[in-house]
C-alpha cells in the first residue's frame, strides 16, 4: 500500500526536518492550504481536474487520499519548506527544487496509475500550480492578507479555464 509507505517517509521528514518549537508560526498556513483544498475539492467535486486512484484496496479512495495528504502530508512539507526557505537570489533555485519535486512526484504517480489526470489537466498544468502553490504559501506565511486578495483572481482564472459550467458561458 503505497499511501502507508509516502506516510511513513512524511513522519521520517516530519521528525528530522519541521521546527516543531515553533509549529505555531506555520499554523495559519497550513489553515489557508487547507481552506483552498477543501474548496477545490468542493467547487470541483463532480468536474475533478485531478484525483488520486487507489489501486491496492478497494475502500481507499480519492477522498480518504486526499484528506491524507491535505491533513497530514502537505502540512508537514510546508513546515519544511517555510523552515528552510532562503533569502535573496537562492529563494528562485529553492522554490523552483520543491516546484520539481512535487510536479515529479506526481508524474511517477500518474505513471504508475495513482494519479489520474481529468479535463484538460496534465502535467504542465500541475507544474504551473506547484509554483503557485508555493509561491503562494510564501506570500501567506509573511502576508496573509495580501494572500488571500491575490488568491481569489487565481481562483478566478482556474474556474474559468477548467470549470465546465463556466466555459459553457462562452
Amino acid at each position: 500500500m503505497y499511501l502507508l509507505l509516502v506516510i511513513i517517509v512524511y513522519i521520517i521528514f516530519a521528525y528530522f526536518f519541521v521546527d516543531w518549537k515553533n509549529w505555531k508560526s506555520y499554523y495559519p498556513t497550513i489553515q489557508y492550504f487547507i481552506i483552498c483544498n477543501l474548496l477545490y475539492n468542493v467547487i470541483f467535486y463532480n468536474h475533478t481536474l485531478w484525483r488520486y486512484n487507489a489501486v491496492t484496496v478497494e475502500w481507499l479512495n480519492h477522498t480518504l487520499i486526499d484528506i491524507t495528504f491535505t491533513f497530514f502530508i502537505v502540512p508537514v512539507v510546508i513546515m519544511i519548506y517555510l523552515r528552510y526557505y532562503p533569502k535573496g537570489k537562492k529563494q528562485y533555485l529553492y522554490i523552483g527544487i520543491w516546484i520539481a519535486y512535487f510536479t515529479i512526484i506526481e508524474y511517477l504517480f500518474y505513471k504508475k496509475g495513482l494519479f489520474i489526470y481529468e479535463n484538460n489537466w496534465n502535467p504542465f498544468w500541475s507544474g504551473v500550480f506547484n509554483l503557485i502553490l508555493f509561491t503562494m504559501v510564501r506570500i501567506h506565511y509573511k502576508r496573509p492578507l495580501t494572500a488571500l486578495i491575490v488568491s481569489i483572481p487565481i481562483i478566478a482564472i482556474l474556474l474559468t479555464l477548467f470549470h465546465p459550467s463556466l466555459n459553457d458561458l462562452k
